[in-house]
């Protein structure tokens, strides 16, 4: 009866024998149980019932990854928890994928910018100001009757000293010849 459930669902007579061969050797087995009408795959210490059925795969991992108690657990966990419950081929692939397609995850959890490049370490100066840092501070906020925009701020990685210095000062630092 069980393999007459699953040859209906295949349309090919060469890959249902051979699948009858696999699904009868593994209820032989007893890795599998059919109750009310329901296949229930048997795990370790418990059984979970095997789903044939695209749309109730789906529910189940909608109550497994959206819904209010289950938090959007990530696509590594999400399978786990539906593993509790249910069994069907290419599970895992298909929950992650499910995971994948969540469009709250993908706003939420992802990240949207570009992907950070291998560390290369800087090398070390020999003598003072060899290798310096400039980095450029902007958007400060106003504050006394001469408030500045933006500063510059330099680094001798030699000796480590920091120079600070506002955008009016810079540019007549650079005017001078």
């Amino acid at each position: 009866m069980l393999c007459q459930l699953l040859m209906k669902y295949y349309k090919y007579p060469s890959l249902s024998s051979k699948i009858h061969e696999i699904w009868k050797k593994a209820y032989d087995e007893g890795r599998f149980h059919l109750l009310d009408g329901i296949l229930y795959h048997r795990t370790k210490p418990t059984c979970v019932m095997t789903l044939k059925d695209r749309t109730l795969m789906n529910n189940i991992s909608h109550k497994c990854h959206d819904s209010v108690a289950s938090g959007h657990l990530s696509e590594d966990r999400t399978p786990e928890r539906v593993k509790k419950c249910t069994w069907w081929p290419n599970q895992g692939k298909d929950v992650a994928e499910y995971c994948q397609t969540c469009d709250r995850c993908q706003r939420v959890n992802r990240a949207t910018g570009k992907k950070f490049g291998l560390m290369i370490k800087i090398q070390e100066p020999e003598s003072p100001l060899e290798i310096a840092h400039m980095v450029w501070v902007t958007a400060l906020p106003p504050e006394g009757d001469r408030s500045f925009k933006a500063c510059v701020v330099l680094v001798d990685r030699y000796s480590k000293p920091h120079c600070s210095y506002h955008l009016e000062k810079m540019l007549q630092l650079w005017k001078q010849p």
